[in-house]
């Protein structure tokens, strides 16, 4: 959806009602991209960059930078979905590209991709705000994300995340997996379905969070439909702020 669609159907859409949680929940779980904050395609231009650097050493583009982009996105989006590691993927990448793959140009990507973050990883507006006043409450707190394990820290780091940070990579296990979310609701002390989990996608957010016992709460704030054949949130918010209001 282009911006000034996504705006219109933001600025048009009436507000929603926020009812607590029968059983308020003892902890609470976030998704980090497009929840807590965007990232700005950081690794994509991470990519970009170690392109830049194998056509240096005698490698090869594939395309133009647009076509170029497109094709990381398809391989990031593969990795992400649990096909292939990271640094699996650093070495397709550079091995397609005519460079021969070595642990010099897995270093070089992931250095990139984690000196972005501070420039790039922007946080949700309220946020902090929201993490401080539950923190203040005494409501445990953590992260589970999908991706590497360093990245995905940095940007608990820029947030000044004080919980635990559990990332697929790490895990052996990723979202929509049920074993992802059982290892948050050790990590946070609590039995699952007293933990609510936060976060932007419908089908490996929310709906596997509900697979898993816990509460969903679907964090729309993208104009992203939810699909119908998908079991309900347990509740629904258009900013983070919101959720105060239903512990």
């Amino acid at each position: 959806m282009d911006s000034s669609r996504r705006f219109r159907s933001h600025r048009d859409r009436s507000q929603p009602e926020i009812t607590p949680i029968k059983n308020t929940p003892q902890a609470v779980g976030f998704d980090v991209d497009h929840t807590l904050g965007i990232d700005n395609k950081l690794e994509r231009v991470a990519f970009l960059r170690l392109l830049d650097v194998i056509c240096g050493e005698g490698g090869r583009c594939l395309g133009t930078l647009a076509e170029e982009s497109v094709r990381i996105d398809d391989l990031l989006s593969r990795q992400r979905s649990g096909a292939f590691t990271i640094d699996e993927a650093v070495a397709q990448f550079v091995s397609e590209r005519g460079a021969k793959p070595s642990g010099t140009y897995t270093v070089r990507y992931k250095q990139m991709a984690l000196e972005s973050v501070p420039h790039f990883f922007v946080p949700q507006p309220d946020a902090r705000l929201v993490l401080a006043d539950l923190r203040r409450r005494g409501i445990p707190c953590a992260i589970l994300s999908n991706g590497w394990s360093p990245l995905q820290q940095e940007k608990a780091r820029c947030l000044a995340f004080e919980g635990p940070v559990l990332v697929s990579d790490a895990l052996g296990a990723q979202k929509p997996d049920a074993a992802a979310f059982h290892a948050l609701a050790n990590a946070l002390g609590a039995d699952p379905h007293d933990v609510a989990y936060v976060g932007d996608n419908p089908e490996s957010d929310a709906a596997a969070a509900i697979a898993a016992g816990m509460r969903g709460i679907w964090l729309d704030a993208e104009g992203v439909k939810y699909p119908p054949d998908l079991p309900k949130p347990t509740a629904v918010i258009h900013k983070l702020a919101e959720l105060l209001a239903l512990l």
